[in-house]
């Protein structure tokens, strides 16, 4: 039985505080935030620039934009669950360990199902490290250059016919391929082995339990199906063993009924933690959301879990008030002019009106444009 009774209200101010929300980073702490969240989805490029700007004062999309492509502490490619991810460099070579520590063979029926050889999906493994250096490539160039090197022309019509570039991914996962610059509207890959300032190699084991150490740092308490979900998509296998292999690390608490894990160094601060008021405006698909439990009713209310978690795995974007998703929101930019537009679930309190009106102005600096709020006509905004 848990040794360790802790209530929802410490447990959402935990996690608000380690994920940089309430309270939010300085500016000085940029890096850190994409490093606390070990990954920012970034399958819509936007959404993961405002991921990155609700958790941190002062900071634009320029700088992001800077970060990526000019100083190179910032990385994007395909990681958890498959899909495209921000990471802060200094991690890339942590994740990447950890995906491979099992020797996965990722994609490798893909290949098969095109009728090309095992034989020949290994000739490709080899052939992008071989192609793909710092120096940015189109994927025309880069799928061409692959097929040339394998000698087999016709995986270059493959490379370019690859849906979400599943092909491509293998290469992603074992660090030898991620984002470059983008060429106009054409995206670009470089090597991130000689793109990045700095690759740090590390043992595959003890990656795993490293990123376990941190996703329970930032997300905990939580289960291992939890931690499945969030590394690959599914399954409770793979958690239970990371949880496993951390041994006295971790310790099994209770959450008003609910079961976890959580990390032995987080728990006195969890049970001392408060939450202080406070309205953010998340945007879609972020990890605050996707990372909470299946159990969602003490952060989001059953009755409007599809207003959130939408059909084809869409994300909506959120309003958390006092760490609890209250709303969903959305916006549109035409020239200089935002449209922001808010669907509370219940009429707000007039303090959670200014609140959202003072995060649209935070939203307006971020883009670098005028917002406008407006509210649903269940809701209308104050005169």
């Amino acid at each position: 039985m848990p040794s360790l009774k802790l209530t929802w209200a410490q447990v959402t101010a935990w996690r608000l505080a380690q994920q940089g929300l309430a309270p939010r980073l300085g500016h000085a702490g940029f890096l850190d935030a994409v490093q606390r969240m070990l990954g920012v989805q970034a399958q819509v490029m936007s959404a993961a620039e405002l991921s990155m700007g609700a958790r941190v004062n002062g900071l634009t999309q320029a700088q992001v934009q800077r970060a990526l492509w000019q100083d190179r502490t910032l990385v994007k490619t395909w990681a958890m669950r498959g899909t495209i991810h921000i990471f802060a460099a200094a991690d890339l070579p942590l994740v990447v360990a950890a995906r491979c520590a099992d020797g996965a063979r990722y994609c490798l029926h893909d290949f098969l199902q095109l009728g090309f050889t095992e034989g020949q999906y290994d000739a490709f493994l080899r052939a992008v490290p071989e192609v793909l250096d710092a120096e940015p490539m189109t994927r025309e160039a880069l799928a061409s250059g692959v097929a040339e090197r394998m000698q087999t022309p016709e995986v270059g019509p493959a490379l370019l016919g690859s849906s979400w570039g599943t092909l491509w991914k293998p290469s992603m996962f074992r660090g030898e391929l991620c984002f470059g610059p983008s060429a106009g509207r054409t995206n670009t890959f470089v090597n991130p082995r000689t793109w990045l300032p700095a690759w740090q190699e590390w043992d595959p084991r003890e990656a795993q339990q490293e990123i376990t150490r941190r996703y329970l740092r930032t997300y905990g308490p939580a289960t291992p199906r939890d931690f499945g979900f969030w590394w690959d998509g599914g399954g409770t296998t793979f958690g239970k063993q990371m949880f496993a292999a951390l041994g006295d690390e971790v310790e099994t608490v209770d959450v008003e009924g609910w079961q976890a894990t959580a990390l032995r160094s987080t728990l006195g601060a969890m049970v001392h933690g408060t939450t202080e008021p406070s309205v953010r405006l998340l945007p879609m698909f972020d990890v605050y959301v996707l990372t909470q439990s299946r159990n969602l009713a003490p952060v989001l209310a059953q009755e409007h879990k599809g207003k959130v978690f939408r059909p084809a795995a869409w994300v909506s974007a959120v309003v958390l008030v006092d760490g609890t998703i209250a709303g969903v929101w959305e916006y549109e930019t035409r020239q200089d002019r935002t449209r922001l537009q808010v669907r509370m679930f219940t009429p707000p309190a007039e303090q959670v009106r200014r609140d959202i009106a003072a995060e649209a102005e935070r939203l307006a600096n971020f883009l670098d444009t005028q917002v406008a709020v407006e509210y649903n006509t269940g809701c209308p905004p104050p005169a």
